[in-house]
């Protein structure tokens, strides 16, 4: 459990906007796509886990909606958090 809050701290402080920043949507994108790496990582080992398949792609899809809202909002940090996470697209 502590090797998840030290990811997901690293990631915050890597992406927030400001000094008490948690949920700017940057800083949430980092975290799901932290979830969706560690996820992947599972599934290649537990192949018919199906249940972790689901969470997987409704992961995804959640993060697909907030970068498309912040390309709707501002492109230039949708541009910055694609590039610092290495999300294709």
């Amino acid at each position: 459990m502590a090797t998840k809050e030290t990811a997901k701290t690293e990631v915050i402080a890597e992406l927030k906007t400001h000094k008490n920043d948690t949920g700017s949507s940057e800083v949430q994108i980092g975290i799901f796509t932290k979830r969706i790496q560690s996820l992947t990582e599972h599934l290649k080992l537990h192949k018919k886990d199906n249940h972790s398949r689901r969470g997987l792609l409704q992961l995804v899809g959640k993060r697909r909606r907030l970068l498309d809202y912040l390309r709707r909002q501002d492109l230039s940090r949708y541009q910055n958090v694609v590039k610092k996470l290495g999300i294709r697209k």
